[in-house]
């Protein structure tokens, strides 16, 4: 395994990663939210990605979610944690909570696939995220006593305006258990890439839904998101050393690593030349796979 951790809001930076260098990889898509960040942590070897950039610059839908999973897939990570705060759309949800997200609704209007021409594929996404991940971190926390939900719904909105109170009480309504801005079209890049993704939704506020409180706003927010940063690395740290230890199941029980099997629809004859070249990361092991033994 080489995981691959992507920090949202308050986890701009990781904590205890050794050996720490930076990681200079390019792709066809642009640049990275932030250069990546090598090293490891209790052994295991990581890269770190910061998802608004040095700083928090880039704002959720300026994120330029194409680059930062092709990166990741060009620097060998194998597996990723979606490290991203969220806010609550249930009472039983509050602050400092963690949910291990396995479903997904999009609001979003964002460049959501690596195969816009030249080579169609069409993923299965029925289950957004990978439940080996989700049973390791589930195992973690429960020893920990960390509170957390095992499974939940988040609802991805466009930003980087909060939603109104109508919006919020529709997604309760729909079955959603936290909002946020940024894990659309990221997970679905994941499962384009063959990397097996898992959200850690950081709860840090109720969000608008309930009557005759003040609405979300930013100051709230950050009150909470120091002490959910600290307990991501601690999550992390744990995750490292458990994993660390183990053999890597492959292909994963879950089948991400081997999503794209079933996804293309074009034959093999007819990609265009451009497609491969641009998508050459992602389609590597089918690539490999395909050329003649010699």
């Amino acid at each position: 395994m080489k995981l691959g951790i992507i920090g949202g809001s308050g986890v701009a930076a990781l904590a205890g990663i050794e050996e720490a260098r930076p990681l200079a990889v390019t792709s066809p898509y642009g640049e990275p939210s932030a250069p990546l960040l090598a090293g490891r942590i209790a052994g295991l070897d990581v890269v770190f990605l910061a998802r608004h950039g040095r700083h928090h610059r880039i704002p959720p839908h300026r994120i330029n979610y194409r680059a930062n999973i092709d990166c990741l897939k060009r620097a060998g990570v194998t597996d990723v944690l979606s490290l991203s705060a969220c806010g609550s759309l249930r009472e039983d949800l509050p602050p400092g909570t963690f949910v291990l997200v396995d479903q997904f609704i999009d609001r979003t209007r964002r460049a959501g696939s690596f195969f816009d021409e030249g080579l169609v594929a069409h993923v299965a996404f029925a289950e957004p995220t990978c439940r080996r991940l989700r049973a390791q971190l589930r195992a973690i926390l429960e020893e920990t006593g960390t509170p957390f939900a095992a499974t939940g719904t988040y609802v991805a909105i466009e930003g980087p305006a909060f939603s109104t109170r109508a919006e919020s009480r529709l997604y309760r309504a729909w079955g959603a258990d936290v909002i946020g801005m940024t894990n659309l079209p990221e997970a679905k890049l994941a499962r384009e890439a063959e990397i097996c993704y898992q959200t850690v939704a950081m709860v840090t506020d109720f969000d608008a839904f309930r009557d005759g409180e003040a609405a979300v706003d930013v100051a709230a927010v950050l009150e909470v998101l120091q002490e959910n940063a600290r307990k991501a690395g601690e999550l992390v740290a744990a995750f490292a050393r458990q994993v660390a230890q183990q053999t890597r199941p492959e292909p994963c029980p879950a089948g991400c690593d081997r999503a794209l099997d079933l996804a293309i629809v074009t034959p093999r004859e007819a990609w265009e030349e451009t497609a491969v070249r641009r998508n050459e990361a992602i389609l590597a092991r089918l690539l490999a796979e395909s050329r003649p033994m010699s």
